[in-house]
């Protein structure tokens, strides 16, 4: 077992929730240079929305392996290391040539960087470090600091490609963006100090054959997937939806920030109110809520106000779902692999991300219209809402097993 001694609450907090703010805050804004770098590089759509779409892949495949070493290692090299790679990212973002690159950088490297330094890892460290009676309210916390990251983070970066062009935006973020390291040294967690890794009762592959044999492990994939899918979609493709549709730049800003705000509520609500609640009936209301939303949304004649509207709402809704998953995921299988699971069920996450954002670029060039993915994202919620009622939270009843050499 990991060493009794903890770090305080209010550090791993803090240092935590500042991890999670910079990369979340950084990546919640990418879709508004979309059209900056498409017509500056004579792109389509869907180059850029691939490139996004194999960074939200790769995060996805990253994020297992970077949940195993924090989970065998500790997450203080985990974070450091994702620091760097972000910031060479964003260097390569903004520099890269072609489209190859592009994909590279902006896709691959960015991905296994925000694979290293958000919520798997992160909450990995609350998981060992929090009791488990405030541990859904501790992960709604971070989960609230993401969100306001894309509130704080969002309309900064709308201001740095105006004042200074997309090209040196980015460059300004891959600096920010290595503050990162200096918080995750407050994570480092006493039981990994050594170097060694930590011993636990299952190993990994017993571990993993025990959980993709449980159904409620195979339903939290599959409701993390829609969740992918719809804010991924959202987040990359609404701003130039909207100045398709004919509004200011601006709306879509103030529109991803608002989403950003509304959703430090959402998210630490509902970490409160899974202590209290059945977390699988809190995600099956988020997704429903989340196609209701989006209904009313297509239905509304399109103003700034009816933006600003449906902002706050699916911000309510946006990173709401991360809370409840990962404290079910703990409260079934313990802590030991919690960064290695989260890390396998973010991945199917990531898939329905890939997913979103590419079906939004490939279907707007054959369409001219983001409609059927709109209609995607309203049945996928409803599915979603579905398959998350009969996930069983109790702890899971497993035979004594051996110590692993």
């Amino acid at each position: 077992m990991v060493s009794p001694a903890r770090l305080s609450m209010r550090q791993v907090l803090l240092c935590g929730a500042m991890v999670v703010t910079l990369s979340m805050g950084i990546r919640h804004g990418f879709g508004l240079w979309l059209q900056p770098i498409t017509q500056a590089q004579g792109w389509t759509r869907e180059t850029f929305a691939f490139a996004l779409a194999v960074q939200n892949l790769a995060w996805g495949l990253f994020g297992v392996f970077a949940g195993m070493l924090a989970d065998r290692f500790g997450a203080f090299k985990v974070l450091a290391g994702g620091a760097v790679l972000y910031a060479l990212g964003l260097v390569g973002m903004a520099l890269s040539p072609n489209a190859f690159l592009f994909a590279l950088t902006a896709g691959v490297l960015i991905g296994a960087a925000q694979a290293a330094t958000t919520y798997a890892v992160v909450y990995g460290v609350i998981g060992r470090q929090i009791d488990p009676t405030r541990r859904s309210w501790a992960m709604g916390v971070a989960a609230a600091a993401g969100s306001f990251g894309q509130f704080l983070m969002v309309p900064v970066e709308g201001f740095l490609i105006s004042g200074l062009g997309w090209q040196q935006a980015l460059l300004v973020l891959s600096a920010l963006v290595l503050l990162i390291g200096p918080f995750a040294w407050g994570l480092r967690e006493p039981g990994f100090q050594s170097g060694a890794p930590a011993p636990r009762e299952q190993t990994i592959v017993q571990a993993l054959r025990e959980a993709f044999r449980y159904p409620s492990f195979q339903l939290l994939m599959a409701g993390y997937f829609v969740c992918g899918f719809q804010v991924v979609f959202i987040g990359v493709h609404m701003p130039s939806y909207l100045k398709d549709m004919g509004l200011p730049p601006q709306v879509a800003s103030y529109a991803l920030a608002l989403i950003g705000l509304f959703n430090v509520f959402g998210t630490y609500a509902v970490g409160v109110l899974g202590q209290k609640f059945a977390r699988r009936k809190i995600l099956a209301a988020i997704y429903f809520g989340r196609s209701v939303a989006i209904v009313a949304f297509l239905w509304a004649p399109l103003s700034p106000m009816s933006v600003y509207v449906f902002s706050a709402v699916i911000g309510l809704l946006w990173l709401s779902t991360v809370p409840p998953t990962n404290a079910t995921l703990a409260q079934i299988f313990g802590i030991a692999h919690l960064s290695m699971l989260s890390g396998f069920v973010f991945f199917s996450h990531q898939i329905g991300s890939f997913m979103g954002v590419w079906l939004g670029g490939l279907l707007y060039d054959r369409t001219g219209s983001y409609d059927i993915v709109w209609y995607l994202a309203i049945a996928l919620g409803v599915f979603a809402a579905l398959v998350n009622l009969p996930v069983r939270e109790a702890p899971i009843r497993r035979a004594a097993v051996a110590q692993p050499a």
